[in-house]
């Protein structure tokens, strides 16, 4: 059957009308595939209520507060947000951007390290999410890429901002400690009501999550897909690893004397590891400091720090660990010990929080605490510190402050956590010792104290006259008080307003 163009058009036509009928008759819906993902269909309202934690007074939480911002629409039904929306969430739903129907939401993932969570509709029959067009990741972006910054006015309608992608770098997210690779870019950006997360789309699919946004300088820092994709591969079978830590701290080799002191003077590049973390990935490969690591997994490794990434050009040595490479991975380090070239094969694990001396970040749960008669214990934790606000680290506590830069020689005495007397309330049995605070314990009743758990086992051990004896590592070394007045004094805070006496888990 020979037919003109026009008519070869209209059969074309015809036999695609068939095919997306037989297609409806089969699944009750139309081709969703053929729908454009658009900031109307394919983003969804996420509100929270935050509830914080009081690391000074640690029996207490802080008012709560809401928190809005908008996630992408991804399959199955689930929403992608930064980990900083729902953080210490009490209550979380979604909202139809355009309808305004609401439904309770739960997290399905969470990773406050990378900056990333999950959440879906607790009812699994929920309807709110029906219509919507799931957004597809691409994480091909590279410099002088322009994306698109989605948001979404009160009344429904979307809003796309065009931002250029200035280089592709590292930087921190949300914790500290944690450093990810990162997109940043140049544009202005319009203000939108209740936008904490904003969804960044490059050619209808989802590009990173943005992160800030400076409104003088124009300049915008966007988690990178990559880091979505990655996040998102570790959830699919359940068991969540989360992303591997090497364990190091280290310096530049700029200075030519530190060079020389580490025997590379006649060479280019190289870290040098100043620092190894108890049981980290590091220390079990047997990296030491003094270190000179020269290269990674067959990346050299320049004075800088940075490595030459065939797409984003120079970039810091940690997407090596954190990005390129996953928990259980091995990999191969060239290293400089004392002037001999050495390699060391790294099986990149990861530290949690909780395994450390002091937690670096505590998310939805609170500080570890007890209370004695009037005597407040806690364990040591950098959230703790921060509680003096800024500049923590000159107004904290000069001997904490100290404990948590150098952890080491607590950890060689065996100890799990640093527990400290952090304040003392005026009772009957801390009589003489108001004015104590901020000393690390080292011993109560003659049991050495490596966590809280220890110290509550040790209360419960008076001597034969019903008193405790409790030791510090500085004056005044060592206090006395009475078990019968102590636990007198308990039921009375009970009373007078402290609901919590401890919290041991």
């Amino acid at each position: 059957m020979n037919l003109s163009l026009p008519h070869r058009a209209r059969f074309a036509d015809s036999l695609a009308a068939v095919i997306a009928v037989a297609l409806i008759a089969l699944h009750g819906t139309s081709v969703s595939a053929q729908e454009k993902p658009s900031p109307e269909k394919s983003l969804m309202r996420v509100n929270a209520t935050l509830q914080s934690y009081n690391f000074l007074r640690p029996w207490e939480k802080s008012a709560p507060t809401p928190r809005r911002g908008l996630g992408a629409v991804l399959e199955g039904n689930r929403v992608l947000v930064t980990g900083e929306l729902i953080v210490n969430s009490t209550y979380i739903e979604l909202e139809h951007p355009a309808t305004g129907e609401k439904t309770p939401a739960e997290i399905v993932g969470r990773d406050y390290e990378a900056n990333l969570a999950l959440v879906a509709p607790v009812d699994k029959d929920s309807t709110i999410m029906d219509g919507l067009v799931p957004l597809q990741l691409d994480t091909s972006v590279k410099p002088k890429d322009t994306l698109e910054v989605w948001q979404m006015e009160d009344n429904g309608d979307g809003v796309s901002t065009s931002v250029d992608v200035l280089r592709v770098a590292t930087n921190r997210y949300f914790i500290d400690s944690a450093v990810f690779l990162v997109y940043q870019t140049v544009g202005s950006l319009q203000a939108r009501a209740n936008s904490f997360t904003l969804p960044v789309i490059k050619d209808g699919k989802l590009a990173g999550m943005l992160l800030s946004y400076n409104a003088k300088e124009e300049i915008s820092q966007i988690l990178a897909a990559p880091i979505i994709q990655a996040f998102l591969d570790d959830l699919e079978d359940g068991d969540y690893q989360g992303f591997p830590t090497l364990g190091i701290a280290f310096e530049q080799t700029l200075d030519e004397q530190l060079r020389r002191f580490a025997n590379i003077d006649d060479k280019e590049g190289g870290i040098f590891v100043t620092n190894v973390q108890k049981d980290s990935s590091a220390a079990k490969a047997g990296l030491e400091s003094g270190d000179v690591i020269m290269s990674i997994a067959g990346h050299d490794i320049d004075s800088r720090g940075n490595y030459a990434h065939p797409e984003y050009g120079k970039l810091n040595f940690s997407h090596l660990v954190r990005g390129a490479a996953e928990v259980g991975d091995t990999v191969k380090m060239n290293v400089i010990r004392k002037g001999k070239p050495i390699e060391v094969d790294v099986k990149l694990e990861r530290k949690a929080p909780e395994e450390y001396l002091i937690d670096a970040y505590m998310f939805d749960r609170g500080p570890r605490y007890l209370i004695m008669g009037g005597l407040i214990f806690q364990e040591l934790t950098l959230p703790y510190l921060e509680s003096w606000g800024d500049n923590w680290d000159t107004r904290a506590p000069f001997k904490l402050v100290h404990a948590h830069a150098h952890p080491e020689q607590y950890e060689d005495e065996g100890r799990e956590k640093l527990v400290f007397l952090s304040q003392v309330l005026r009772t009957p049995s801390t009589l003489g010792y108001e004015e104590l605070n901020s000393v690390i314990v080292t011993e109560v009743n003659g049991q050495q104290i490596k966590d809280i758990n220890d110290l509550a086992e040790a209360f419960t051990k008076p001597d034969e006259k019903g008193i405790h004896k409790i030791e510090f590592s500085d004056f005044p070394r060592v206090i006395y008080i009475d078990e019968r007045v102590s636990r007198a004094v308990n039921q009375q805070l009970i009373q007078y307003g402290i609901s919590q006496l401890e919290k041991l888990d």
